[in-house]
């Protein structure tokens, strides 16, 4: 068991580094407080071919897997500068078409999205439905050989921007789904599409990537747009939901080792009895050093649930309980960042505070906690269905 890096997974690891002497925290937030787009930051990315990590190299891509993306996004973390885009476009999105998209699919949508001409957001969320996706009421009824999608989808990060949305749509309604295998199709869907919709939606939360409502109304789409089979996307689409989990992880691992640093950059200066620096004190120091080992801990989880993810083995087991324990050592070691600034930790100034309300949200979405302690529960150690 060899736990060491590649060379070039080390590279990848320290990418962000590289990056954020350009693009820094700094320009994150200003970028987040306007809810604008880092387009500066995502072109440079592009540029450097980590938007096509998981794209094979005849298609723009770099031909990297999962391990590779975890560690793009944790490095890009550590440093306060994480794209969430990333998650829903470049792995959730790209990686999707990548594995299960027809060849001319291939062609005409990769190239583009690899180089940044064009953006992708993943559209699985429904207002009625919540975590509850057998509930999905938008449905593509078939005209002839094509269809007609109608319904609305609901939280699409980073929809406004994005060219095109990869959607999870019924073909059967479920009234009939019991008559069918499956009844759920994956269909790739022109924003600027006549009857595609969007209304803003305003959340408290400082972000580059912004949060939106589609509608759709009888929007044509033919078969050129079906991602994989008719009406047998059921299974496919909750394998691809296990790295939106296992990034949401290395998002929450990277903040936390980022505020822990800043923590004890401050902690090691900071002096106010005995001109003794306040990180010798063992009730600064060990909630720090605890905060840390719960990082470390959860990151080794979702490395291990990318390498399973590789391995072409069902990475469910991994990918939910490293996005569980990140989401919690996230939240911890800022917790534990904000004790050691004091008064200061609340200022802008410092910008402490303003790592909160991203990892505190990310313990409750894209999948909240209770659902993922269900999935444990049930399949992981066998116990009666919770729900």
């Amino acid at each position: 068991m060899d736990f060491d890096l590649t060379h070039e997974q080390r590279q990848i690891l320290d990418y962000g580094d590289a990056i954020a002497q350009k693009f820094d925290r700094k320009y994150w937030m200003e970028c987040a407080e306007k809810h604008l787009f880092p387009e500066a930051l995502y072109q440079q990315v592009a540029r450097d071919g980590f938007v096509g990590t998981m794209v094979p190299e005849q298609y723009g891509g770099a031909g990297q897997g999962m391990v590779e993306m975890h560690l793009f996004l944790e490095g890009l973390s550590n440093n306060g500068i994480p794209l969430l885009n990333l998650v829903v476009g470049a792995t959730m999105s790209l990686g999707f078409i990548a594995k299960h998209g027809s060849e001319e699919q291939k062609k005409r949508y990769l190239p583009d999205a690899c180089m940044g001409k064009t953006r992708f957001c993943f559209a699985i969320t429904e207002s009625d439905a919540g975590s509850n996706t057998i509930r999905t009421a938008t449905i593509a009824r078939e005209r002839g050989n094509r269809f007609a999608l109608s319904g609305s989808k609901t939280f699409i990060t980073d929809a406004d921007g994005s060219d095109y949305a990869l959607v999870v749509a019924r073909t059967t309604p479920h009234t009939e789904v019991q008559r069918k295998t499956d009844g759920f199709t994956l269909f790739v869907v022109d924003l600027k599409a006549k009857g595609v919709e969007k209304q803003y939606i305003a959340v408290s939360i400082p972000a580059p990537e912004t949060q939106w409502q589609l509608f759709f109304d009888e929007v044509d789409l033919g078969p050129e747009d079906v991602v994989g089979e008719v009406d047998k996307g059921f299974g496919v689409l909750f394998k691809s939901l296990n790295p939106e989990r296992i990034l949401v992880a290395s998002i929450c691992c990277g903040l936390g080792r980022y505020a822990l640093g800043r923590a004890v950059t401050y902690a090691s200066e900071r002096k106010v009895f005995n001109d003794v620096p306040i990180g010798a004190y063992q009730g600064v120091q060990h909630p720090l050093a605890n905060a840390r080992a719960g990082i470390e801990v959860a990151s080794l989880m979702a490395l291990k649930a990318a390498w399973v993810f590789d391995q072409h083995r069902d990475a469910g087991e991994f990918a939910n309980m490293a996005k569980l324990v990140a989401a919690d050592a996230g939240i911890a070691a800022v917790d534990a960042a904000l004790q050691a600034h004091g008064g200061n930790g609340f200022t802008k100034e410092y910008g402490i505070f303003d790592l909160y309300p991203l990892v505190r949200l990310l313990k409750t979405a894209p999948l909240n906690r209770e659902m993922i302690l269900n999935y444990i529960g049930e399949h992981v150690m066998g116990l009666p269905r919770s729900y």
